[in-house]
């Protein structure tokens, strides 16, 4: 079972790491990651790029639009609208969050790319982050996938 797998060599890579994290702010939520790592933006994602180009990640916040939302239900709602299968329900930050590893072949036929997903909701912001990583890179860049997918905490809006 490629999860399995995925999950041991999380654990197992779990160590010291070269990447060293910085916090940084997307919207009214923060996270960690990797302060080397090129950031830049196109129609409201964050891409944090590693300086070697084999892996990157995106993050997206949203607002809920119904007011006084449950955080587990809106967690329900997002993998409802996205696949709710084979997912792992976690914390992060506090609020419910869920995470899932897949494999999937590069666009451009170059080999296998491994991406994890994060997702969460505190019932008025929701968030994803998503980790793309050359699969040979695994064992460099899965423990960086795991700390960058559960630092995500919630700010207070601005001026509260």
């Amino acid at each position: 079972m490629m999860l399995g797998t995925f999950l041991t060599v999380m654990l197992a890579a779990g160590g010291g790491s070269a990447d060293a994290l910085t916090n940084v702010s997307v919207k009214n939520v923060s996270l960690k990651a990797p302060a080397a790592w090129t950031r830049s933006s196109m129609d409201g994602t964050e891409k944090f790029l590693a300086p070697s180009g084999d892996a990157y990640f995106l993050v997206d916040v949203g607002a809920v639009q119904t007011a006084g939302m449950k955080a587990e239900v809106c967690r329900q709602k997002i993998l409802a609208s996205i696949g709710g299968t084979s997912w792992t329900m976690v914390k992060v930050g506090g609020q419910p969050a869920a995470w899932k590893a897949d494999t999937d072949a590069a666009p451009d036929g170059s080999g296998n790319v491994d991406t994890v997903t994060y997702v969460g909701c505190n019932g008025k912001t929701t968030w994803s982050v998503v980790f793309y990583m050359e699969q040979g890179k695994k064992d460099r860049f899965a423990a960086v996938a795991e700390k960058v997918g559960t630092s995500v905490t919630f700010t207070p809006p601005k001026g509260k």
